[in-house]
């Protein structure tokens, strides 16, 4: 069996104790958050950095939006206060060119010893996607999505000018001076038959978020079918916060503790804005609750908890050490290899895995030394 890639999270719009707060585009009018709110500084983010370094994470994911720091930049910085951490740096593939990030890429590289991996984000908020200037719909951006990593790719491997002629770009004489140059490898995520194609064809390693393992066992079947009609094999990953303690009861509390201080009109705010969301992705995060706050554990040691006012991932694996440490490597045994993790506050939380979680999964045999 493959081994285990364990990455953390960095919080670019801040951090708190709550599920609101960070991540979410927002502080929360609570005050309790409020009081609590840790600001995105370079310091405190290179003290999450140093930590996950520390703990034995391989990479940190930075994302990517109008809500939190630029990652590129972020990360960057970053590099020159860690030494063996990578940067899963996302960022969307309609904003700058390939020949572009292809370039940064390159840089980025040089400047970090190699440290840089790329998580390409299309994009499924139309409203955030228009902030931007994109007003293409959601398989035009999957298919701008395709020829970016087709350029992506081929400007940084060759040894002469490069031309590409597609529908959303045309690149002449495209080069680095310093090609050829292997990009870094590539992550991507997207639950709509518009992005496994693109995902089958073009990326190394697909992301999905964190359903029940009936669900994502489906998807990757789906997904190895086409990767393999392409003549390819991929790797695969999942998103997941985590919420890990000595004790079950004592995580489950904090997840209750947690869920206690979301506002019902908060919940039924974001509940709408999904049900508008063009991502596929986000309406299946969305139906593993429905709004309701009953039954918020979909599957042993998954809770959807997060999902009520938060974006994207969703789902918390919730547990003592060893509980948490065994849903990995159930999600393992059927395919999953990188798992990207966070939680709030993200400097507490890191620890509370990596000093619990990652020695067990290390006495199995999982994890690198």
């Amino acid at each position: 069996m493959s081994r285990l890639h364990l990455h953390w999270f960095l919080p670019t719009n801040g951090d708190s104790r709550d599920i609101v707060g960070s991540g979410d585009g927002s502080q929360s009018t609570l005050g309790a958050v409020a009081d609590g709110f840790r600001r995105p500084s370079i310091e405190y983010l290179g003290q999450i950095a140093r930590s996950a370094e520390q703990l034995g994470f391989e990479a940190v994911l930075t994302p990517t939006g109008t809500w939190c720091e630029d990652a590129w930049l972020t990360t960057a910085a970053l590099s020159q206060v860690t030494t063996t951490l990578k940067f899963l740096v996302a960022f969307r593939p309609g904003l700058i060119t390939p020949t572009l990030a292809a370039h940064q890429a390159a840089t980025f590289q040089r400047i970090s010893g190699g440290r840089l991996l790329l998580n390409i984000v299309t994009g499924g908020d139309p409203v955030e996607q228009r902030r931007f200037g994109d007003h293409l719909d959601h398989d035009q951006r999957y298919a701008r999505t395709d020829e970016f990593l087709a350029v992506l790719r081929g400007v940084s491997a060759a040894t002469e000018p490069f031309d590409f002629t597609g529908e959303h770009y045309r690149i002449e004489q495209a080069r680095i001076p310093f090609a050829p140059f292997e990009p870094p490898p590539v992550f991507f995520g997207g639950a709509s038959p518009a992005a496994e194609r693109v995902a089958a064809k073009r990326v190394d390693t697909y992301l999905a978020w964190g359903e029940t393992p009936p669900q994502i066992a489906e998807r990757l079947d789906r997904m190895r079918t086409l990767a393999a009609g392409a003549g390819r094999a991929l790797r695969y990953g999942i998103r997941f916060h985590v919420l890990s303690r000595d004790t079950a009861a004592e995580a489950w509390a904090e997840a209750e503790r947690l869920v206690a201080r979301i506002d019902e009109d908060r919940v039924a705010l974001v509940q709408g804005q999904f049900a508008a969301s063009e991502s596929v992705g986000q309406r299946r995060m969305a139906a593993l609750h429905g709004g309701r706050r009953e039954n918020l554990e979909v599957y042993p040691n998954v809770w959807a908890g997060y999902g009520l006012v938060r974006g994207g991932a969703g789902t918390a694996l919730v547990g003592s050490h060893a509980e948490v440490a065994e849903r990995i490597r159930e999600y393992h045994r059927i395919g999953i290899d990188h798992f990207i993790l966070s939680g709030q506050p993200h400097l507490e939380e890191a620890y509370h895995f990596g000093e619990g979680v990652m020695p067990i999964l290390r006495r199995a045999g999982l994890l690198g030394e």
